[in-house]
């Protein structure tokens, strides 16, 4: 059994819709960021950073497998599958680029993410117009590294992110894609990426997704 320890919205969705989309048995542990859930000693002893997803499987030879930050728990679940064709076979070229574009992902785009939605841990405590000018560069970064992302997807002429495959990466992108709904120019305004975008939320294990987090509408 996998316990994904999670909270609609956040880094755990990727992770969520995979369990998904590989049809894996899963449980769902609900955290509650607003009451401090991830501050928990339990949590704590989980993913000692005190951010949202961890993971756990249980059952295995050795002992409970326990997991955290979104991207690695995504490679771990794929790699349980690999008949699915999430991830491409180690060793292949196919891996190389997939393994870039997941690393980009984590280390570029979502790292500026995590500026604009959490300005004040760059600046000094209390000093909210420095926090502003973080949040709007943050937000400016992110409209310049959309078309990057733009490029990926449309430059091949393939339905999917990495080409005519859909994978675990499509997902992780979609979830940060989703982070600049509420942008002066979200990721659904970029030609190109609008129709990726619809055909990531048009997959099953992603509707079923949605409808488990309770998320309301625009969902990107």
């Amino acid at each position: 059994m996998i316990d994904l320890h999670h909270s609609p919205g956040t880094a755990s969705m990727a992770p969520h819709f995979l369990l998904l989309e590989l049809g894996l048995q899963h449980r769902l542990v609900p955290v509650d960021p607003a009451q401090l859930g991830h501050k928990t000693a339990d949590y704590l002893r989980l993913n000692p950073n005190g951010l949202i997803p961890a993971m756990v499987h249980r059952g295995l030879e050795g002992g409970d497998l326990v997991l955290y930050e979104s991207a690695a728990i995504c490679l771990y679940l794929a790699d349980l599958q690999p008949q699915a064709g999430l991830m491409p076979a180690v060793g292949t070229r196919e891996r190389a680029l997939a393994t870039q574009w997941l690393v980009w992902l984590t280390n570029t785009l979502q790292a500026t993410l995590i500026h604009y939605f959490y300005p004040e841990r760059m600046v000094n405590a209390g000093d909210a117009a420095a926090a502003a000018q973080v949040k709007a560069a943050a937000e400016a970064r992110v409209g310049s590294l959309l078309p990057q992302l733009q490029a990926q997807c449309t430059g091949h002429g393939q339905p999917w992110l990495l080409g005519a495959r859909f994978s675990l990466v499509d997902l992780y992108a979609f979830m940060l894609c989703r982070w600049t709904r509420n942008f002066g120019q979200p990721a659904r305004s970029v030609p190109g990426l609008d129709a990726w975008l619809q055909r990531v939320m048009a997959r099953p294990a992603v509707q079923q997704g949605f409808a488990i987090e309770g998320l309301a509408l625009p969902w990107v």
